[in-house]
């Protein structure tokens, strides 16, 4: 059932029913606009990844800032997008089935669509149902560069399966995918620099070994909101998949910059609104955001702009919050923004996003592609 919608325009955010997803629009603009800013003068082009906001809505709105398209990770996600008008997708996994490479296959009927391999049977499977749809799919060799989850092996075994899609008629080689998620939330500035060294270093090979073989790579694909600017400085990488920027969340928070401090090039936009449903012990509040509102597979939420207010449990319909460090305590019915741990499942959670500015509800947008394995 779709959830009710949780304000209206005009309303004040402390009005808002909670516990609500909220987005602070005029940090959301500046993260778009910050992106933007900073890979303009590389050659790398953003494909903003919107498994993180699920919402064709964000998506046109990163298009107009300079995104050439967006990836996802399901067939769900791109019909969602297509189908709200985002003319260029790229699943940035591996599709298999019958019945999902059918859909994936009936989309590029609407959009330009893209789907990555692994495996020559795979290519196969989608060579099949490229055919039975009449149409050309683009096909992605992804390559592992240090994740150790999906992809083939740099170099040769990458030629080989790219060069069985080149063979295809009903499938055109589109490049490498090359991410190293894995790497997006290693702490240290240094080593994270030095897991995306080793990654490019294994992308330039492979592509250097596909021109050997008379192949082009047209999208080099990777990067993350904890690597980008590695990757869009490489020379080899000209697409990047960075999709929590535009929110940011506590884990990103963790990173470091150079001088060992947290790195601040994004702002948090994205938030739970929760309300202080109890207050059973001078130094303790119970708010209604508990694992059922809020993702915890990367932490705890945290209490923005609360110093002394720490966020210390979750059960299904409850977060438990202790006053500490002489903070002020929050007032029964008071309502608190929360940090999310991991932006992206904490999204999938919620139907509607509440644009605020100001103190002000602004907008209401749909959640469009939340939710759904397929």
């Amino acid at each position: 059932m779709l959830q009710t919608p949780p304000a209206a325009p005009g309303d004040r955010e402390e009005d808002i029913d909670t516990p609500a997803l909220l987005i602070d629009l005029d940090a959301f603009e500046a993260n778009i606009a910050r992106m933007a800013d900073f890979l303009r003068p590389t050659q790398a082009r953003l494909r903003a990844h919107a498994k993180t906001h699920k919402s064709p809505v964000i998506a046109h709105l990163q298009m107009k800032a300079g995104a050439v398209g967006q990836c996802v990770q399901k067939v769900a996600e791109a019909e969602a997008l297509a189908w709200g008008g985002v003319p260029n997708i790229l699943v940035s996994n591996e599709v298999v089935g019958a019945a999902k490479l059918a859909r994936l296959a009936a989309l590029a009927r609407v959009a330009e669509i893209g789907v990555c391999a692994d495996d020559a049977g795979e290519v196969s499977a989608l060579e099949a149902a490229a055919e039975a749809a009449r149409i050309r799919l683009s096909v992605l060799v992804e390559i592992d560069v240090g994740a150790g989850r999906c992809g083939v092996a740099p170099g040769p075994e990458a030629v080989a399966l790219a060069r069985r899609i080149a063979a295809s008629p009903h499938l055109r080689f589109g490049g490498l995918q090359a991410y190293h998620g894995s790497a997006q939330h290693i702490r240290r500035y240094g080593e994270r620099a030095a897991a995306i060294e080793g990654a490019v270093a294994q992308a330039r090979r492979t592509v250097e070994q596909l021109k050997q073989q008379g192949l082009e790579c047209e999208i080099v694909g990777g990067g993350g909101t904890g690597t980008f600017p590695f990757e869009a400085g490489s020379g080899v990488f000209n697409e990047i998949q960075a999709g929590s920027y535009v929110f940011m969340d506590a884990d990103y928070g963790r990173n470091l910059d150079e001088a060992e401090a947290p790195v601040s090039t994004f702002a948090q936009s994205l938030f739970v609104l929760g309300t202080v449903m109890s207050r059973p012990r001078p130094e303790v509040a119970v708010v209604d955001v508990g694992l059922k509102a809020v993702a915890v597979d990367s932490g705890l939420p945290l209490a923005w702009g609360r110093p002394g207010i720490r966020y210390v449990g979750a059960s299904d319909e409850h977060g438990k919050m202790v006053v500490e460090d002489g903070g002020a305590a929050p007032r029964l019915g008071e309502k608190l923004r929360l940090v999310p741990g991991h932006c992206d499942p904490t999204v999938d959670r919620y139907d509607w996003y509440v644009g605020v500015r100001k103190g002000r509800v602004e907008c209401l947008w749909p959640v469009t592609a939340r939710g759904g394995f397929s």
